[in-house]
């Protein structure tokens, strides 16, 4: 476990590492492919780690250069194997973006229901919707799912999302790279995520048109010989916690690594609480040591929709708000345990948030709060009770520092870079 106190306002620069969300598609993405790729900015969180051992589990060759341990090489594989173990697949939600390869590589995929982070159900039938358009049949039952190839099949597959599923979406991607053939996908995902994706294989060739209605893809009209080289996008999550553990401090960083882009529903929020914040290029600068707070209510409502609020902002913005003024609302429908994680955590720090509903909640600031021991039930209560204990009078002690290092290489160190008062300690 680790124990923070509150001290110096936060302060200086750090670089994020590889977003987490954006490698695991990366990964299950190059696999699919069949061909080499060099990913680099690979973050070395645990998550990352067990979708590597099951690419390996299931016949892909991925070698680390010894010269550049964030690059990750994957090979096709050359003899299919059985496929990844069923309890490793279960430890990441991640796993179902695997199906798509598997399918490509030996015409079926056997997997356990989703695991990871406990915040809500994790439905795959939109999923199993996108395999039985491109013809494939699915079989499910208490343990997981199996998804077995169509054979042949031409033509554009049309497939239209009844919600912007990040997931669903990836997932139609995937499929139309192995069956190699044209995609038109309604009501599309557009997060960072999904568009580091779609970037990445028209690096592969494939051509690809979208607006916020219809994502196309068309398979290339050549094949690149040579190893495809993609890159990671800065982790725009671990980038939003950092800025808010530095607003709820007070203090002035630059937190470099990250589109802009990414990160401009995060800003946005910041500046209308009264914390200067801009993001530029690949930097996220917040200048909280000037900050005149404005009282102004947030409602911090997590979105799918195009340029709203991802979900995994609002835990961290809940831990900033509890230090300012006015009656901000909090909302995620998208985990709908995530609340019933993180309010009780942040309770035994003497927080009053009112539950308006297992996915809403309501809270005035500014509160005090007081260290005491607290748990990181899933990664995002874990960075969001870090920023708390940054405020707390006394000592917060964090339990559970294996969810937080699922998401995070090392989220405490980077808080420490920047001056927190934060060590690891023995349970």
């Amino acid at each position: 476990m680790v124990a923070v106190r509150p001290g110096s306002p936060l302060a200086g620069s750090v670089t994020v590492d590889g977003s987490k969300n954006a490698a695991l598609p990366l990964l299950a993405a190059a696999s699919a492919l069949q061909r080499p790729v060099r990913l680099s900015n690979v973050p070395s969180n645990t998550d990352v780690g067990t979708m590597l051992t099951l690419l390996q589990q299931a016949g892909w060759h991925t070698a680390r250069p010894v010269s550049d341990p964030h690059t990750t090489v994957i090979l096709p594989s050359d003899k299919p194997q059985p496929g990844p173990d069923f309890e490793v697949a279960a430890r990441i939600r991640a796993s179902y973006y695997l199906v798509p390869a598997l399918l490509g590589a030996s015409g079926r995929a056997r997997l356990p229901w989703p695991g990871g982070c406990r915040i809500g159900e994790r439905g795959m039938e939109q999923h199993f919707n996108v395999y039985e358009r491109f013809g494939d049949r699915t079989t499910v039952d208490d343990h997981g799912y199996v998804v077995e190839a169509a054979a042949g099949g031409t033509g554009t597959v049309s497939v239209v999302l009844p919600f912007r599923s990040r997931g669903a979406s990836v997932a139609a991607l995937l499929r139309a790279v192995v069956a190699n053939r044209p995609l038109r996908l309604g009501h599309p995902n557009l997060s960072p995520e999904v568009i580091s994706v779609v970037e990445a294989l028209q690096v592969a060739g494939w051509e690809c048109k979208i607006s916020e209605s219809v994502l196309t893809l068309s398979p290339p009209t050549a094949v690149p010989t040579e190893t495809t080289v993609w890159s990671v996008p800065g982790d725009r999550i671990e980038a939003g916690t950092l800025a808010c553990a530095v607003a709820a401090t007070g203090g002035d960083a630059r937190i470099c690594g990250v589109r802009g882009d990414d990160v401009a529903p995060l800003v946005s929020a910041l500046n209308w609480l009264g914390v200067p914040a801009d993001a530029e290029g690949d930097a996220l600068t917040v200048r909280a040591h000037d900050a005149e707070p404005t009282g102004r209510s947030l409602r911090a409502i997590a979105s799918l929709s195009p340029g709203g609020l991802d979900a995994d902002f609002e835990p961290p913005l809940m831990a900033l708000a509890l230090g300012l003024p006015g009656i901000h609302l909090f909302a995620d429908a998208i985990n709908p345990g995530r609340h019933g994680n993180l309010l009780p955590q942040l309770a035994r720090l003497g927080a009053e948030i009112h539950e308006l509903s297992p996915t809403e909640c309501r809270l005035t600031g500014p509160q005090q709060l007081t260290g005491a021991g607290v748990e990181a039930t899933d990664i995002r209560t874990g960075s969001a009770l870090l920023i708390a204990g940054l405020t707390a009078s006394g000592v917060t002690t964090l339990g559970g520092l294996e969810q937080l290092r699922r998401g995070h290489a090392d989220l405490p160190t980077q808080l420490h870079a920047l001056g927190a008062d934060i060590c690891e300690v023995a349970p």
